[in-house]
């Protein structure tokens, strides 16, 4: 059954999606965009460190990820700029580095535009296994911290007199956006991770009737716009890797016509009220 490349790039984007779902919905609901956008930025220097250290390259991501967000940690206890602009530097500094990193490594050819945009027809069983086995580590953490970052993302104040620990549920909510962007590096590529954590999501909340029920459609959301994807990328031979991304956003802006059109027939309806 897995033999057929196209039927490994669909199992694997679709396990991906399953993960990337209900994460993506703390990423949204936090407003946490541009963290997402830093940690998967930071990936690259991973990937030289990982390179150059004859390591796994999905280690060195997450190894990397992981100690940016300890950083990020730091430098916030610090007080002396806002967390965006720390956010900012840090996002365009770890991808600078990475760059010049992979530069430097002149005796390895590296493919750049792989790791950047993701190759998911080139998908293994064995990269398959990796993440099937990440994303459930992944889902089983953050349904046992569900309670505690549901409730330090309405008020951290609360979640810590209720005895919840939001520094540490955060630390950990950290921990699986490294996870995450470690296994989704070969699939849809470092810039392009960011979107599939948060289009879906955003999606999601269009229909949504708690937060439970938009984890869950994030997740469809995801498996559908990898379906789609990847099949219009073989279709009409275009990159996988954004092409499910645009699939995403295509299925984002359908989920805005039904908001639009009740918008659009209130007034009218107002207007025929006697």
């Amino acid at each position: 059954m897995l033999d057929d490349f196209f039927t490994r790039a669909l199992v694997a984007g679709m396990g991906l999606a399953l993960a990337t779902g209900p994460l993506g919905c703390f990423v949204v609901w936090r407003r946490m965009a541009y963290f997402g956008a830093t940690m998967a930025h930071s990936a690259l220097l991973g990937v030289a460190l990982a390179v150059a250290l004859e390591m796994e390259p999905m280690v060195g991501v997450f190894v990397v990820a992981a100690l940016v967000s300890v950083v990020l940690l730091l430098l916030e206890r610090v007080g002396a700029v806002s967390t965006d602009t720390l956010l900012g530097i840090l996002a365009h500094a770890a991808l600078a580095l990475g760059l010049v990193a992979v530069a430097a490594l002149s005796w390895l050819r590296v493919d750049l535009m792989g790791f950047l945009f993701g190759d998911i027809l080139a998908v293994s069983v064995g990269d398959i296994a990796v993440i099937y086995g990440g994303g459930a580590l992944v889902l089983g953490v953050l349904a046992w911290l569900w309670r505690p970052l549901l409730a330090a993302t309405v008020s951290a104040d609360l979640a810590r007199a209720e005895g919840l620990h939001p520094e540490r549920a955060r630390i950990v909510f950290m921990l699986l956006m490294a996870v995450v962007i470690a296994i989704a590096m070969k699939i849809v590529g470092i810039l392009l991770i960011t979107s599939l954590l948060i289009i879906p999501a955003a999606t999601a909340r269009r229909f949504a009737q708690g937060p439970e029920g938009m984890a869950v459609g994030a997740a469809v959301a995801g498996v559908v716009a990898v379906g789609l994807g990847l099949s219009g990328s073989l279709a009409w031979d275009t990159p996988s890797g954004p092409s499910i991304v645009v699939a995403a956003f295509a299925l984002f802006l359908l989920a805005l016509v039904p908001g639009a059109w009740r918008r659009r027939r209130a007034p009218a309806a107002e207007g025929e009220t006697p």
